[in-house]
């Protein structure tokens, strides 16, 4: 019991279990019914510093304010995604950048890789586009360097090891145009590791091996927050080893892109395309239930998993998901 202030007509003592107010010429006694909880409410705005993370309604997962982002899961020979991120860009005729940094040294210094390149995305549709590679943060805030960007609809990163676009462009002007793309409504995308570099989270960051889900690199870009995503998903039996990640950090929303399929994320929300599926890690079971009379109509029935849970959930082409909200929209 303590007193809160006193004056000379007035003074009140406080417990956690009731209130006495004693006054100059009566005393009026109010009683209220309060708990120890109650009590922690009012006098302190939080009894621990620390958040259960195991609540995903605690932490956000956003996409970008604006424009657009396309992440692929590798192998991506289907045009679909490429002809999306050049209509997102404006069109074949506005200028994009296609960054090769993710690559090793030997791939890029190779007198054929960027003829190769070239050709390839010339067969993808690209028509007006630049390669954008440094290994130099000087180069990477230098004027000239940015001055394509400055220029561009979109950006897209190639694959390789995403721990290489980190060393080369993080905190430098370059990831600031990147950022600046976006806000004009611009689209940024990436396969493979141009996939995972769009997350918050930098899964397989490890500068020895990519089976190491967390290494020595662990940021990403953020262009999505509080995410960690994977590629390669089905085609390389990866579908277990993000939650290595989640049980260490079991507030982000976990994704897992197959090859050749792709999401398209748009505010915070993604719709799904391509051949294949992406697994959806979120605390919960996505199933579609077929009408038993009539097996043309479909509803979604979503299940709370247990805390250290292994399932996860696949959507196809066409599904939509909010990553805000953390479920899959009808």
């Amino acid at each position: 019991m303590y007193n809160l202030f006193k004056e000379t007509n007035i003074f009140v003592v406080i417990s956690l279990s009731y209130c006495t107010i004693i006054m100059k010429d009566r005393i009026l006694i109010l009683l209220l019914v309060v708990g120890v909880i109650f009590g922690c409410a009012l006098l302190i705005p939080s009894c621990s510093d620390d958040k259960d993370l195991s609540d995903h309604s605690r932490v956000e997962t956003t996409g970008p304010e604006a424009g657009h982002l396309i992440l692929a899961g590798g192998n991506l020979s289907d045009t679909t995604a490429y002809h999306k991120f050049i209509r997102l860009a404006g069109g074949p005729n506005v200028p994009v950048v296609i960054v090769t940094t993710a690559r090793t040294d030997e791939e890029i210094n190779n007198p054929d890789f960027y003829p190769d390149q070239l050709q390839r995305f010339r067969r993808f549709g690209f028509t007006n586009f630049s390669f954008l590679h440094t290994r130099s943060r000087d180069s990477a805030n230098s004027e000239k360097f940015i001055e394509p960007i400055r220029q561009a609809g979109g950006v897209w990163f190639m694959g390789g090891r995403q721990w290489r676009l980190v060393d080369a462009y993080e905190g430098t002007r370059t990831l600031d145009e990147f950022n600046k793309v976006l806000d004009r409504g611009g689209v940024i995308g990436g396969s493979s590791a141009g996939a995972t570099i769009l997350g918050s989270y930098l899964v397989r960051g490890d500068t020895k091996t990519n089976t190491v889900m967390m290494g020595d690199h662990e940021e990403g870009f953020g262009f999505i927050t509080n995410v960690a995503v994977d590629q390669h998903l089905l085609a390389m039996n990866r579908q277990f080893d993000i939650f290595e990640i989640l049980d260490v950090h079991p507030h982000l929303l976990g994704l897992g892109l197959d090859e050749n399929t792709a999401i398209v994320v748009s505010g915070n929300k993604f719709e799904v395309m391509g051949e294949s599926y992406v697994a959806v890690y979120d605390g919960t079971f996505y199933l579609e239930i077929r009408d038993k009379d009539d097996w043309s109509k479909v509803r979604g029935e979503v299940t709370v998993l247990p805390k250290g849970s292994r399932k996860f959930y696949l959507l196809k082409e066409g599904m939509r998901y909010d990553m805000l909200s953390r479920q899959v929209i009808w």
